[in-house]
């Protein structure tokens, strides 16, 4: 098998299925299951809301798991449970950038909408809400890492548009927003796409305490890239004094 290392932004990230017909009505149902089922917990008032939040994104990482594992024995397409598996890593991890974000920075809130929190910061159901939007993107970005960076911004700009009018999350504090989304998050959520995909293509096929590496240090990144573009965006005053 030729070495899946990318060699630049285009390179091998997240190879494709030979027939990408293969294995899609699978993968359709499952996030379709997820939006109906989004849909329905999100109708219910606390604290029932945030237990079956916990419970639909745990349903559907389970299902994506499963769902991957036999579409790839049937089309050879097992490349894509290999990328839920490594997102799973990464998602758990998101809790950490999200927890400073909230806790620290001061631009971030989760609402409590029942169900279990961190420190009553963060709910629990954050670690695993990561992994439906990094999935739609990677595994639509036909190898490309710079297209998962293009991909993971329109899809994160999307739910950062509609988490406030759920419940789920808001920006807070003194942040430049645009249609109620905090700006700085845009370009760190392209980062974290960048470096998902990146990441994935240099270690899927390694040991796992290896992959979990990875997944640290891709939050790990994302939680500079936010830092970093808060300052650029709402900090820093640009002026120079002698």
């Amino acid at each position: 098998m030729a070495a899946l290392t990318p060699t630049d932004d285009d390179a091998a990230a997240v190879p494709s299925s030979r027939d990408p017909r293969q294995g899609l009505w699978p993968l359709l149902v499952v996030h379709a299951g997820l939006f109906a089922g989004g849909a329905v917990v999100l109708s219910l008032d606390p604290p029932a809301q945030g237990w079956g939040v916990l419970v639909v994104v745990a349903a559907y990482v389970v299902a994506l798991l499963l769902t991957t594992r036999a579409t790839g024995r049937a089309s050879g397409g097992a490349d894509l449970h290999a990328l839920a598996g490594f997102l799973v890593l990464v998602s758990l991890f998101q809790v950490l950038p999200d927890w400073v974000l909230a806790d620290v920075v001061g631009t971030l809130a989760f609402p409590d909408r029942g169900g279990p929190r961190f420190d009553d910061v963060i709910p629990l159901a954050m670690m695993l809400m990561w992994v439906a939007p990094l999935f739609i993107a990677l595994s639509l970005s036909g190898g490309s890492a710079a297209r998962a960076a293009l991909l993971a911004g329109l899809v994160f700009a999307g739910a950062e548009v509609l988490a406030p009018t759920l419940g789920l999350w808001e920006p807070v504090g003194d942040t430049t927003r645009i249609v109620g989304v905090a700006v700085y998050v845009v370009p760190a959520e392209v980062a974290l796409g960048w470096a998902a995909a990146t990441a994935f293509a240099l270690v899927r096929h390694r040991p796992l305490a290896v992959r979990a590496g990875a997944a640290l240090a891709v939050s790990t990144f994302y939680l500079g890239a936010l830092v970093l573009a808060h300052f650029v965006i709402d900090v820093a005053d640009w002026t120079v004094t002698t």
